[in-house]
């Protein structure tokens, strides 16, 4: 009698290679979205740079931009502040300057979701809900919360210890 892992062996052999290419794409695809799409902002050439500067202006609408939470909460959705450093269509880089586009494949008005704090405030989502919120995979979230938690704890043990100087 052969072991489990022996069986298992045998009958992915009995599988036509078409059959374990469909049986692996399927098991382990867990994106459902396009990747997201990094633009660097060195590789823009001036032209490109002046025709975004022109759209810029273009685009500028009379009202201001919200300053607090409270100022957008009931604001129009989807949200049209993508600059907004809680909006979910686009990411800046703050070092190098670099967009990511985390929706390629969709326009604003075709997302199910475009602020992060509305998200927040609706609470208790898993990490897959907020990987699909953001493009991401559930454990490049994952690894995103625990690097977070550990920040967050060591913020706390630094404060605690200054207290504790009586700094």
């Amino acid at each position: 009698m052969s072991s489990e892992p022996e069986q298992k062996l045998e009958q992915k052999q009995d599988l036509s290679s078409t059959e374990r290419e469909e049986v692996h794409s399927w098991s382990y695809r867990r994106r459902v979205a396009p990747r997201s799409r990094s633009i660097a902002t060195k590789s823009l050439s001036r032209e490109e740079i002046q025709v975004g500067a022109t759209l810029a202006l273009d685009d500028a609408e009379p009202t201001s931009r919200p300053r607090t939470r409270g100022d957008c909460r009931y604001g129009p959705r989807p949200c049209p502040w993508v600059s907004c450093r809680h909006h979910l269509y686009l990411d800046v880089n703050p070092r190098t300057g670099t967009l990511k586009i985390n929706f390629p494949h969709l326009d604003l008005s075709d997302m199910p979701e475009t602020c992060a704090l509305d998200a927040a405030d609706r609470g208790g989502l898993t990490l897959d809900t907020i990987g699909q919120l953001m493009n991401l995979t559930r454990e490049r979230v994952r690894q995103m919360e625990r690097v977070a938690l550990l920040g967050a704890r060591c913020t706390a043990v630094e404060n605690r210890l200054d207290r504790d100087r009586g700094q």
